[in-house]
């Protein structure tokens, strides 16, 4: 942060002769790199007036001001998020948040790893403090049902934000460390991570690899890089020493200073650790360089500070888990227990051991990728002796090592994703910043002709980013999200008279049922009102059982989706002879009292009020369910493709209630009138045109031998994109001519 004694400098004001003189600059040469094709050499150092390209035009500004802006940045993309990623974002920390805030009489889904002590308490206890906050603030605003589950919706979301934000602002503080304060790879740094997709999409969700990566970034800002990066610690007057801390930002190297820096590192690396263990790939690098590189000194510091820092946070760790768990447990032990020993993990799905390498750093860096490829390999080939700043090269080596490092040992493991390497980014948007610069530096600041190229690249790269991240943030999987908040409403218009009702069983209450992949929808985090009553199919893992059982173990989801005449005969109640007739909030009797949790995990299940499903299921279940009062109520678009063909289409919701069918077919069809108006304008033949026109489009772009793929999404689309039908056209083509 930046000291308040100190006049603060106008963005448009020039940089001062202290700020480029010889003893603030002399240990980072590194900020103007050797000259290369892709950019100028620099002007001589011998000219005081004549700064360095890495620091032209350059100013200084506030670290306070820039965290505002990432924070206002990330509460935009937390607000504007509503897309599902991964099931781990809610079942890990908010389901079980929700709990230890609400109670167990309010619903929330807890998995097997809270059952079997699997996980750390640390990640949801800091929802649960967020959620007891905005439940208090709504409770003492007196705030409607409504207006309380949309607080305790954001909530979490605008707290990751904040945490996502300190990530950010600490990539840029340890990339102003790497290539100097006023150096343009550090802002290049900066807006790498800002414009990242993967950042948008990613950052602002409540998955613990998030809270590790901001913990990862900020740890390594305070990591001692002076031990590791010379072969002898080197003697600094005290005068020298502050120069440089005024230069880098990096806080003073004093026994006394750098003890404390130590101290908050290891807490927070300990911290990363407890949360993910595989987190330690990353400290057992560092401090291995650290070790080899230091004096005997300064390696007893470490251990010692080691030994305090971890035993520290463990025992506080423990202390937690058992608050939480109500006994004695030690969750990293029995994470390795169940997912080694067992492997359990592997039921998970398995990747190629190339993974991470073709398809993780892609899908991290997307189109910042090539210059990552180049940063990576001139940090590993450059020679320490052709480089004139030793501290500079040994950061970015050791950076890099940690980058190949991790990914080497987590390929090791069957079980892979790519949210595992996502602590990595940083250090990767810092090794990226360079080869950046030297290729775009020089296109946006000259304006001749002959870069162009490099222009318009920059623009091209530019919208492909903003477009993956408004797509995936904004579009993709977004009916699961959308079919909650359908819920919601619902339960709001049965119980519009009683606004004031929290508690199970005050309010009439509706139920849901979910005949979807397990864990396709968050849970009672966007559910909220324990008046919901829901059950879902669950996948549970083969625990406890013998290798011939688990070899023909099937969860409850894959017993469905291999037969859904048997599973629905067998597994609810009455099967398919005797479904109900009327919802539970309209029928004569008053259903029997029950908890939210109960309903979830009764067997067999009851028939809801309401059945939501994906559009790949719809023939299946209009051909069981034929004969019953089910019919659709509503329908929501959730993706334009998926890897899992039983997520695929629309997102379905049937009810029981005849007046919300009939709104709904009210609805669809004032729909299809005006789309009808629209196409009553166009003239038959410009109309015909438009579809043989797409259709061949369709048919050439895939290619004949493709044509049924082109028939089958026409129809499936057609409502959509193609509505009204041929039939439609007729008529409209036959009343049009009446009218004439």
């Amino acid at each position: 942060m930046s000291t308040s004694s100190r006049r603060r400098r106008s963005p448009l004001e020039p940089s001062s002769s202290r700020s480029s003189s010889s003893s603030s600059y002399a240990s980072w040469p590194s900020t103007t790199a050797p000259p290369t094709r892709l950019r100028p050499p620099p002007p001589s150092t011998s000219t005081p007036t004549s700064p360095s390209p890495s620091h032209s035009r350059t100013t200084t500004v506030s670290t306070s001001h820039v965290f505002l802006f990432l924070v206002a940045v990330r509460l935009l993309n937390a607000l504007t998020l509503r897309t599902f990623f991964q099931p781990d974002e809610f079942f890990q920390s908010l389901e079980p948040a929700w709990q230890a805030t609400f109670g167990e009489t309010h619903g929330a889904w807890i998995t097997w790893e809270w059952r079997h002590q699997l996980r750390s308490s640390i990640h949801p206890l800091l929802f649960a403090t967020v959620y007891t906050i905005a439940d208090l603030a709504a409770r003492a605003l007196h705030l409607s049902p409504a207006f309380r589950a949309g607080l305790l919706i954001v909530a979490p979301k605008s707290a990751q934000a904040v945490l996502s934000a300190i990530g950010d602002l600490y990539t840029w503080k340890l990339a102003r460390y790497v290539y100097g304060r006023r150096s343009h790879e550090a802002w290049a740094a900066l807006a790498l991570t800002v414009l990242s997709p993967w950042q948008w999409f990613c950052s602002t969700r409540t998955l613990s690899n998030c809270l590790e990566t901001t913990i990862t970034i900020v740890a390594l800002n305070l990591w001692p890089w002076e031990w590791s990066s010379e072969p002898t610690p080197t003697i600094q007057s005290r005068r020298n020493t502050r120069s440089i801390t005024r230069a880098t930002g990096v806080a003073d190297t004093s026994d006394g200073a750098l003890v404390v820096r130590l101290r908050k590192c290891l807490t927070l690396a300990a911290f990363a650790c407890i949360l993910r263990p595989t987190n330690i790939l990353i400290w057992m690098g560092l401090a291995g360089v650290a070790w080899f590189r230091s004096a005997w000194r300064e390696r007893t510091i470490l251990c010692r500070e080691v030994m305090l820092c971890g035993v520290s946070v463990l025992a506080g760790s423990i202390v937690l888990d058992r608050l939480y768990y109500g006994l004695w447990t030690f969750p990293p032990l029995r994470f390795l227990y169940f997912n080694i020993s067992q492997s359990l993990a592997v039921y998970y799905g398995k990747n190629d051991w190339h993974y991470y390498a073709t398809q993780g750093y892609p899908l991290l860096l997307t189109t910042a990728l090539p210059f990552t490829l180049v940063g990576l390999y001139r940090t590993l080939t450059q020679s320490r002796s052709t480089t004139a700043n030793t501290r500079h090269t040994s950061v970015q080596t050791q950076l890099a090592a940690v980058c190949l490092f991790m990914p080497l040992v987590l390929s090791l493991i069957s079980h892979k994703e790519v949210r595992f390497i996502y602590p990595l980014l940083p250090s990767l948007h810092i090794l990226t910043a360079q080869p950046l610069v030297d290729f775009f530096l020089p296109a946006v600041s000259r304006s001749t002709e002959a870069y162009m190229p490099r222009r318009l690249c920059f623009i091209f790269l530019l919208l492909v980013n903003v477009t993956i991240a408004i797509y995936t943030s904004v579009y993709h999987a977004s009916g699961t999200i959308n079919v909650l908040s359908y819920l919601r409403d619902q339960q709001q218009a049965h119980t519009i008279n009683d606004r004031t009702a929290y508690s199970p069983g005050t309010s009439q209450r509706i139920s849901a049922g979910f005949l979807m992949p397990c864990h396709s929808t968050p849970w009672r985090s966007h559910l909220v009102d324990p008046n919901i009553h829901a059950w879902a199919l669950s996948c549970e893992p083969p625990v406890d059982l013998n290798e011939p059982q688990k070899a023909v173990y099937i969860d409850e989801a894959d017993q469905f989706y291999y037969d859904p005449g048997q599973f629905l005969r067998e597994n609810m109640v009455g099967g398919l002879r005797h479904l109900p007739r009327k919802p539970s909030y309209l029928a004569s009797s008053k259903p029997q009292e029950t908890t939210p949790q109960a309903y979830q995990q009764a067997t067999p299940h009851e028939w809801p009020d309401y059945l939501i499903f994906f559009a790949q299921m719809e023939p299946t279940l209009r051909s069981l369910l034929r004969s019953s009062s089910y019919g659709e109520c509503w329908r929501t678009w959730n993706t334009a493709w998926h890897d899992d063909s039983r997520r695929r289409g629309d997102i379905i919701v049937w009810c029981l209630d005849p007046t919300e069918q009939a709104a709904w077919r009210s609805a669809t069809r004032k729909r299809t009138l005006e789309h009808r108006d629209q196409i009553l304008r166009l003239d038959p033949v410009d109309s015909l045109g438009i579809r043989a026109i797409g259709i061949v489009i369709l048919v050439l772009a895939l290619g004949t031998a493709q044509a049924h793929l082109v028939w089958n999404s026409v129809t499936n689309l057609e409502k959509v994109l193609l509505e009204p039908s041929i039939m439609d056209l007729a008529e409209i083509f036959q009343e049009k001519d009446q009218n004439r």
